[in-house]
């Protein structure tokens, strides 16, 4: 019997029953840890750019991927952060005089770099 072009480039096969199944596996992926950011991303990828996740996946590169968009969107979040609130003029003094004027704007600000790095970054491809 003849080999397959699987079997010519290295591929095996188990015996199931009467069936021939081949042996699949993805590459194997150094794995990273993957924060908030990069768990949205692929919650994204997954629901609307299936063949983009689906590409990621089987290439061994998804993991180093997401860790990847998740440091990129971290950093983008806090430098975000940093100049808005020296762009209002939001102080330590303003923390130590007003606490609750402070945590109010800063909250404000957080959910502005939030929306941001949304936008441009997570649900973007």
């Amino acid at each position: 019997m003849a080999k397959t072009i699987f079997e010519e480039m290295g591929g095996t096969y188990t015996q199931v029953g009467d069936y021939l199944l081949p042996d699949l596996k993805l590459p194997e992926e150094e794995q990273q840890p993957i924060g908030v950011w990069g768990q949205r991303h692929r919650r994204y990828l997954k629901e609307h750019r299936r063949a983009s996740y689906a590409t990621l996946l089987t290439s061994g590169k998804l993991n180093s991927y997401l860790a990847d968009i998740d440091r990129q969107a971290e950093e983008m979040f806090l430098r975000l952060v940093k100049q808005m609130a020296e762009a209002e003029g939001i102080t330590e003094t303003l923390k130590a005089t007003d606490s609750m004027e402070w945590v109010g704007r800063m909250n404000n600000i957080r959910n502005k770099a939030m929306e941001i790095v949304n936008s441009e970054l997570i649900y973007r491809v």
